[in-house]
Protein backbone atom coordinates (compact mmCIF):
# COMPACT_ATOMS: atom_id res chain seq x y z
CA UNK A 1 0.00 0.00 0.00
CA UNK A 2 1.47 3.33 -0.80
CA UNK A 3 1.55 6.17 1.55
CA UNK A 4 0.71 9.12 -0.21
CA UNK A 5 3.14 12.09 -0.38
CA UNK A 6 2.43 15.75 0.60
CA UNK A 7 2.57 19.12 -1.94
CA UNK A 8 5.60 19.55 -0.22
CA UNK A 9 7.28 16.31 -0.82
CA UNK A 10 6.17 15.69 -3.62
CA UNK A 11 7.66 18.92 -4.97
CA UNK A 12 11.45 17.79 -3.32
CA UNK A 13 11.32 14.56 -5.16
CA UNK A 14 10.94 16.98 -8.45
CA UNK A 15 13.41 18.85 -7.75
CA UNK A 16 15.64 16.14 -7.01
CA UNK A 17 14.52 14.37 -10.46
CA UNK A 18 15.64 17.75 -12.30
CA UNK A 19 18.65 17.80 -10.44
CA UNK A 20 21.21 16.44 -12.48
CA UNK A 21 24.33 14.37 -11.39
CA UNK A 22 27.80 15.29 -12.69
CA UNK A 23 29.79 11.92 -13.45
CA UNK A 24 32.51 13.69 -15.86
CA UNK A 25 33.43 17.60 -16.70
CA UNK A 26 30.58 17.30 -19.10
CA UNK A 27 28.94 14.24 -18.57
CA UNK A 28 25.61 14.05 -16.21
CA UNK A 29 23.03 11.74 -14.85
CA UNK A 30 19.19 11.76 -14.64
CA UNK A 31 17.49 10.10 -12.02
CA UNK A 32 15.00 7.82 -13.22
CA UNK A 33 11.18 8.53 -12.04
CA UNK A 34 10.25 6.74 -9.12
CA UNK A 35 6.81 5.40 -9.86
CA UNK A 36 7.62 5.74 -13.93
CA UNK A 37 5.54 3.25 -16.07
CA UNK A 38 6.24 2.69 -19.83
CA UNK A 39 7.60 5.67 -21.69
CA UNK A 40 9.92 8.72 -20.02
CA UNK A 41 7.86 11.77 -20.19
CA UNK A 42 9.05 14.04 -23.11
CA UNK A 43 9.12 17.12 -20.69
CA UNK A 44 11.59 15.42 -17.91
CA UNK A 45 14.10 14.75 -20.36
CA UNK A 46 13.97 17.89 -22.22
CA UNK A 47 14.24 19.74 -18.67
CA UNK A 48 17.31 17.01 -17.60
CA UNK A 49 18.89 18.22 -20.66
CA UNK A 50 18.48 21.44 -20.18
CA UNK A 51 19.72 21.29 -16.56
CA UNK A 52 22.82 19.63 -18.42
CA UNK A 53 23.15 22.34 -20.58
CA UNK A 54 22.86 25.31 -17.65
CA UNK A 55 25.14 23.22 -15.60
CA UNK A 56 28.19 23.89 -18.05
CA UNK A 57 27.55 27.34 -19.38
CA UNK A 58 29.49 30.06 -18.17
CA UNK A 59 29.10 31.81 -15.04
CA UNK A 60 26.09 34.82 -15.76
CA UNK A 61 24.79 33.59 -18.87
CA UNK A 62 21.11 32.66 -19.07
CA UNK A 63 19.31 30.45 -21.06
CA UNK A 64 17.47 31.91 -24.08
CA UNK A 65 15.97 28.80 -26.10
CA UNK A 66 16.54 25.45 -26.48
CA UNK A 67 15.88 23.44 -29.71
CA UNK A 68 15.29 19.64 -29.22
CA UNK A 69 14.98 16.34 -31.27
CA UNK A 70 12.91 13.22 -29.65
CA UNK A 71 15.32 9.93 -31.86
CA UNK A 72 13.23 7.40 -29.93
CA UNK A 73 10.80 6.78 -27.18
CA UNK A 74 12.97 6.43 -23.61
CA UNK A 75 12.66 3.66 -20.85
CA UNK A 76 11.30 4.36 -17.46
CA UNK A 77 12.94 2.53 -15.12
CA UNK A 78 16.37 3.33 -16.55
CA UNK A 79 18.76 6.30 -15.68
CA UNK A 80 19.20 8.63 -18.77
CA UNK A 81 23.23 9.90 -19.14
CA UNK A 82 23.67 13.40 -20.77
CA UNK A 83 26.67 14.15 -22.59
CA UNK A 84 27.63 17.94 -22.92
CA UNK A 85 29.67 19.67 -25.84
CA UNK A 86 30.34 22.75 -25.63
CA UNK A 87 30.23 24.36 -29.13
CA UNK A 88 30.32 28.02 -28.29
CA UNK A 89 31.46 30.34 -25.76
CA UNK A 90 31.32 34.21 -26.69
CA UNK A 91 31.54 37.13 -24.66
CA UNK A 92 27.68 37.74 -24.66
CA UNK A 93 26.17 34.30 -25.93
CA UNK A 94 27.29 30.63 -25.56
CA UNK A 95 26.34 27.16 -26.97
CA UNK A 96 25.84 23.95 -25.23
CA UNK A 97 25.25 20.47 -27.17
CA UNK A 98 23.33 17.55 -25.16
CA UNK A 99 22.92 13.84 -26.39
CA UNK A 100 20.46 12.16 -24.13
CA UNK A 101 21.13 8.45 -24.43
CA UNK A 102 20.27 5.11 -22.44
CA UNK A 103 21.62 1.69 -23.23
CA UNK A 104 20.50 -0.91 -25.29
CA UNK A 105 19.86 -4.82 -24.69
CA UNK A 106 23.83 -5.13 -25.05
CA UNK A 107 24.48 -1.96 -23.08
CA UNK A 108 25.61 0.30 -25.50
CA UNK A 109 24.44 3.79 -25.16
CA UNK A 110 21.77 4.63 -27.20
CA UNK A 111 20.52 8.18 -27.98
CA UNK A 112 16.61 8.95 -27.31
CA UNK A 113 17.29 13.28 -27.83
CA UNK A 114 19.64 15.68 -28.77
CA UNK A 115 19.05 19.31 -27.86
CA UNK A 116 20.77 22.57 -28.36
CA UNK A 117 20.60 25.03 -26.03
CA UNK A 118 21.85 28.94 -26.34
CA UNK A 119 22.59 31.10 -23.69
CA UNK A 120 23.36 35.08 -23.13
CA UNK A 121 24.62 37.16 -20.71
CA UNK A 122 21.61 39.45 -19.42
CA UNK A 123 21.52 43.23 -21.26
CA UNK A 124 19.09 46.08 -21.64
CA UNK A 125 18.05 46.52 -25.19
CA UNK A 126 14.92 47.42 -27.77
CA UNK A 127 11.73 46.41 -25.97
CA UNK A 128 8.69 45.90 -27.30
CA UNK A 129 5.35 43.09 -26.46
CA UNK A 130 2.69 42.57 -29.82
CA UNK A 131 0.63 40.13 -27.69
CA UNK A 132 -2.11 40.12 -25.65
CA UNK A 133 -2.71 37.41 -22.75
CA UNK A 134 -6.21 35.56 -23.60
CA UNK A 135 -8.86 36.32 -21.73
CA UNK A 136 -9.79 33.29 -19.74
CA UNK A 137 -10.95 32.44 -16.06
CA UNK A 138 -8.33 32.67 -13.14
CA UNK A 139 -7.01 29.40 -11.51
CA UNK A 140 -9.20 30.13 -8.31
CA UNK A 141 -12.17 29.48 -9.97
CA UNK A 142 -11.11 25.99 -11.91
CA UNK A 143 -11.05 22.48 -10.69
CA UNK A 144 -7.77 21.02 -10.96
CA UNK A 145 -7.11 18.61 -13.59
CA UNK A 146 -6.29 15.86 -11.09
CA UNK A 147 -10.26 15.83 -9.91
CA UNK A 148 -11.03 15.65 -13.67
CA UNK A 149 -9.24 12.93 -14.01
CA UNK A 150 -10.91 10.75 -10.82
CA UNK A 151 -14.01 11.45 -12.58
CA UNK A 152 -12.71 10.13 -15.92
CA UNK A 153 -11.50 6.86 -14.26
CA UNK A 154 -14.77 6.65 -12.67
CA UNK A 155 -16.65 6.89 -15.91
CA UNK A 156 -14.24 4.88 -17.51
CA UNK A 157 -14.83 1.85 -14.61
CA UNK A 158 -13.74 -1.43 -16.01
CA UNK A 159 -12.57 -0.19 -19.54
CA UNK A 160 -9.26 1.20 -18.05
CA UNK A 161 -6.49 -1.37 -16.72
CA UNK A 162 -5.23 -1.14 -13.35
CA UNK A 163 -2.01 0.25 -15.19
CA UNK A 164 -3.95 2.97 -16.81
CA UNK A 165 -5.54 3.81 -13.93
CA UNK A 166 -2.15 4.58 -11.58
CA UNK A 167 -0.51 6.18 -14.46
CA UNK A 168 -3.72 9.10 -14.93
CA UNK A 169 -4.11 9.14 -10.99
CA UNK A 170 -0.19 9.26 -10.01
CA UNK A 171 0.18 12.29 -8.13
CA UNK A 172 1.88 14.84 -9.77
CA UNK A 173 4.22 17.72 -9.08
CA UNK A 174 2.81 20.21 -11.42
CA UNK A 175 -1.06 21.33 -10.53
CA UNK A 176 -3.00 22.30 -13.90
CA UNK A 177 -5.86 23.63 -14.17
CA UNK A 178 -7.38 23.72 -17.45
CA UNK A 179 -9.90 26.50 -18.88
CA UNK A 180 -11.27 24.08 -21.60
CA UNK A 181 -11.79 20.42 -22.32
CA UNK A 182 -9.06 18.73 -23.60
CA UNK A 183 -8.76 16.23 -25.98
CA UNK A 184 -9.35 13.61 -22.80
CA UNK A 185 -12.15 14.93 -21.86
CA UNK A 186 -14.02 15.70 -24.67
CA UNK A 187 -14.82 13.42 -27.98
CA UNK A 188 -16.46 16.54 -29.71
CA UNK A 189 -14.42 18.26 -32.23
CA UNK A 190 -13.65 21.54 -31.73
CA UNK A 191 -10.90 24.76 -32.61
CA UNK A 192 -7.43 23.49 -32.28
CA UNK A 193 -7.13 26.19 -28.93
CA UNK A 194 -6.57 25.30 -25.42
CA UNK A 195 -5.69 27.29 -22.54
CA UNK A 196 -4.12 26.08 -18.63
CA UNK A 197 -3.17 27.25 -15.72
CA UNK A 198 0.02 25.53 -14.02
CA UNK A 199 2.41 26.14 -11.19
CA UNK A 200 4.19 23.53 -8.49
CA UNK A 201 1.95 22.33 -5.78
CA UNK A 202 4.75 23.52 -3.07
CA UNK A 203 6.96 26.48 -3.17
CA UNK A 204 10.31 26.22 -5.21
CA UNK A 205 14.05 27.59 -3.78
CA UNK A 206 13.60 31.53 -4.61
CA UNK A 207 14.40 32.22 -8.07
CA UNK A 208 17.37 34.45 -7.24
CA UNK A 209 18.79 31.70 -5.81
CA UNK A 210 18.23 29.14 -8.51
CA UNK A 211 16.61 30.36 -11.78
CA UNK A 212 18.04 27.44 -13.66
CA UNK A 213 15.42 25.45 -11.72
CA UNK A 214 12.07 27.45 -12.58
CA UNK A 215 13.38 27.54 -16.66
CA UNK A 216 13.39 23.56 -16.09
CA UNK A 217 10.30 22.76 -14.24
CA UNK A 218 8.58 25.34 -17.11
CA UNK A 219 10.55 23.10 -20.23
CA UNK A 220 8.94 20.05 -18.02
CA UNK A 221 5.30 21.62 -17.73
CA UNK A 222 5.94 22.82 -21.70
CA UNK A 223 5.17 19.12 -22.70
CA UNK A 224 1.66 19.01 -21.28
CA UNK A 225 -1.27 19.46 -23.04
CA UNK A 226 0.71 20.62 -26.40
CA UNK A 227 0.62 18.23 -28.83
CA UNK A 228 -2.95 17.22 -27.67
CA UNK A 229 -4.23 20.75 -28.89
CA UNK A 230 -3.60 19.56 -32.72
CA UNK A 231 -6.16 16.54 -31.82
CA UNK A 232 -8.75 18.76 -30.63
CA UNK A 233 -10.16 19.08 -34.28
CA UNK A 234 -10.44 15.53 -35.01
CA UNK A 235 -12.49 14.39 -31.45
CA UNK A 236 -10.17 11.84 -30.80
CA UNK A 237 -7.65 11.00 -27.44
CA UNK A 238 -4.25 9.17 -26.88
CA UNK A 239 -6.28 8.29 -23.29
CA UNK A 240 -9.57 6.65 -24.74
CA UNK A 241 -6.74 4.64 -27.10
CA UNK A 242 -7.80 6.34 -30.60
CA UNK A 243 -4.61 8.07 -31.35
CA UNK A 244 -1.15 7.03 -31.72
CA UNK A 245 1.42 9.75 -31.30
CA UNK A 246 4.71 11.03 -29.95
CA UNK A 247 6.85 14.24 -30.05
CA UNK A 248 9.31 14.97 -32.59
CA UNK A 249 11.04 18.02 -32.10
CA UNK A 250 10.39 20.77 -29.49
CA UNK A 251 11.81 24.10 -29.12
CA UNK A 252 11.13 26.82 -26.70
CA UNK A 253 12.23 30.53 -26.19
CA UNK A 254 12.47 31.89 -22.47
CA UNK A 255 11.68 35.95 -22.83
CA UNK A 256 11.95 36.70 -19.19
CA UNK A 257 12.31 35.29 -16.09
CA UNK A 258 9.38 33.55 -14.33
CA UNK A 259 8.95 31.72 -10.91
CA UNK A 260 7.52 28.07 -11.83
CA UNK A 261 5.62 27.94 -8.59
CA UNK A 262 3.24 31.13 -9.24
CA UNK A 263 0.35 30.29 -11.73
CA UNK A 264 1.25 30.79 -15.44
CA UNK A 265 -1.08 30.44 -18.03
CA UNK A 266 -0.15 27.89 -21.29
CA UNK A 267 -2.40 29.30 -24.53
CA UNK A 268 -1.44 26.79 -27.30
CA UNK A 269 -2.86 26.11 -30.60
CA UNK A 270 -2.69 24.16 -33.59
CA UNK A 271 -2.73 25.76 -37.13
CA UNK A 272 -2.10 22.80 -38.94
CA UNK A 273 -1.90 18.78 -39.10
CA UNK A 274 -1.29 16.16 -41.88
CA UNK A 275 1.37 13.70 -43.09
CA UNK A 276 0.78 11.86 -39.93
CA UNK A 277 2.26 14.70 -37.68
CA UNK A 278 0.63 17.99 -35.66
CA UNK A 279 2.08 21.03 -35.75
CA UNK A 280 1.35 23.04 -32.05
CA UNK A 281 2.63 26.47 -30.49
CA UNK A 282 2.60 27.40 -26.92
CA UNK A 283 2.65 30.52 -25.57
CA UNK A 284 3.12 31.13 -22.00
CA UNK A 285 1.92 34.14 -19.43
CA UNK A 286 2.56 35.28 -15.94
CA UNK A 287 -0.09 36.28 -13.80
CA UNK A 288 0.61 39.97 -15.02
CA UNK A 289 -0.35 39.12 -18.90
CA UNK A 290 3.60 39.27 -19.61
CA UNK A 291 4.78 36.62 -22.60
CA UNK A 292 7.64 34.91 -20.66
CA UNK A 293 8.01 32.20 -22.92
CA UNK A 294 7.18 30.30 -26.33
CA UNK A 295 7.16 27.22 -27.82
CA UNK A 296 7.01 25.10 -30.65
CA UNK A 297 6.68 21.63 -31.15
CA UNK A 298 5.71 19.05 -34.26
CA UNK A 299 4.71 15.23 -33.21
CA UNK A 300 3.67 12.10 -35.08
CA UNK A 301 -0.17 11.65 -34.72
CA UNK A 302 -1.56 9.12 -36.04
CA UNK A 303 -5.21 7.20 -35.45
CA UNK A 304 -5.11 4.15 -34.55
CA UNK A 305 -6.55 1.12 -36.37
CA UNK A 306 -8.69 -1.17 -34.62
CA UNK A 307 -7.79 -4.89 -34.90
CA UNK A 308 -10.83 -7.07 -35.72
CA UNK A 309 -11.33 -9.51 -32.10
Amino acid sequence: MSIEKTPEELVAAFIRLLTVSRDAEDAFSGLKQPDGVGRVFGGQVIAQALQAAQATAPEGLEAHSLHAYFLRGGKEGVDIAYNTARDFDGRSFANRRVVASQPNDSGAPRPILNLTASFQRPEDGLAHDDVTMPDVAPPEELKSDMEMRHKMVERAGDRMTEQQRNLVLRPRPIDMRTVDRLHWMNSEPREPRAHSWFRTVAPLPPIEQNAALHRAVIAYASDYTLLGTSALPHGLSWMRGELVGASLDHAIWFHRPARADEWLLYATDAPWSGGGRGFNRGRIFNRQGELVASVAQEGMMRKRVQKDA
